[in-house]
């Protein structure tokens, strides 16, 4: 009786990458041809694209029953697209992620599956080199060494969403609960035994980042409000010293004025000084408490974290 193959799963998010799909999955099966031992399948999804990028999806699953598609009903983002992904594959017993403009090279996938199959349960890339504005990629390494400084993680800051991760990682994945996802944060937070590879990223092949500044912005946030509790103690440390701070100011004063009878500021200053400093700590104490209180407030409001417009490729859906 013939042995039961295992099964990988390639996840791919898909927000208008209609030139790159086809090279994609031709780039791919070349490189799987060679991996036979295993059952592959594709599960690409359309994160609400604007372009045609669905009804490629819809060819390529009809052509291909190892093709399969989901549509949300609009750009949720790529870090609720890859978690509708994951949901969605069933009886796997490893997923890849992959990105869809060939930036995560296909040619490096039989080596994600070998430290696969010495044990590895989480398999992480890293970029030798990123092809980034200036802007961009400051903005990155100063955001992960932050992030790693302040809280529990260990990313490195060259970090990639191509990775594979084992049944076992999957099944713990898939009961989290928040709604303010950050992949690669959550994958590191969960443990489990892991290794990296590093490569190099060729130039995307069709279109541009579909990355937005704002996009990009709000998931740094959201990274570091879920990860860390550094700001809440930074505010409250601030308020302390600068409490101290008005506090011994204030005793000078009246030490000065009433007892030495010198008047080294007038008092309209000292007023003025003080009250701007007070308001100042105030307004950002305020402010990052209300990102720790809207990250509540999105997690209890009970909403889907995305709606499934369409399926195709998918047994009895």
């Amino acid at each position: 009786m013939e042995k039961c193959k295992s099964q990988i799963t390639i996840i791919v998010p898909a927000y208008n990458e209609e030139g790159n799909l086809l090279l994609f999955c031709e780039e791919n099966y070349k490189v799987i041809r060679s991996l036979s031992e295993y059952e592959w399948e594709f599960i690409f999804v359309d994160d609400g694209s604007s372009d045609n990028t669905w009804h490629i999806i819809e060819k390529m699953s009809n052509k291909n029953s190892s093709i399969k598609g989901v549509r949300l009903s609009r750009h949720f983002g790529k870090e609720i697209a890859l978690t509708a992904g994951v949901e969605s594959a069933e009886k796997t017993d490893a997923v890849i992620l992959m990105d869809a403009d060939l930036q995560h090279p296909p040619s490096v996938i039989p080596s994600l599956v070998k430290q696969w199959e010495l044990g590895f349960q989480i398999v992480n890339t890293q970029r030798k080199s990123i092809r980034y504005s200036f802007l961009r990629e400051t903005g990155s390494t100063l955001f992960y060494f932050m992030l790693n400084r302040f809280s529990t993680l260990d990313i490195q800051s060259k970090a990639t969403d191509f990775r594979l991760l084992d049944k076992e990682v999957l099944k713990i994945l898939k009961t989290f609960p928040e709604r303010n996802r950050f992949f690669r944060g959550l994958v590191d937070w969960m443990g489990f035994k892991k290794t990296s590879i590093i490569f190099d990223s060729p130039k995307r092949n069709d279109g541009k980042s579909t990355f937005s500044f704002r996009e990009l912005f709000g998931l740094a946030i959201n990274s570091f409000t879920s990860f860390s509790l550094t700001p809440l103690r930074f505010t409250g440390y601030l308020g302390l010293a600068v409490t101290t701070v008005a506090g011994l100011l204030f005793l000078y004063m009246i030490i000065t004025h009433l007892i030495l009878g010198l008047t080294l500021f007038t008092k309209l200053a000292y007023f003025v000084v003080f009250n701007t400093l007070l308001f100042g700590i105030v307004l950002a104490a305020l402010g990052m408490i209300a990102l720790y209180i809207g990250n509540i407030q999105t997690e209890v409001v009970g909403r889907p974290l995305y709606i499934i417009q369409n399926r195709v490729g998918f047994v009895g859906k």
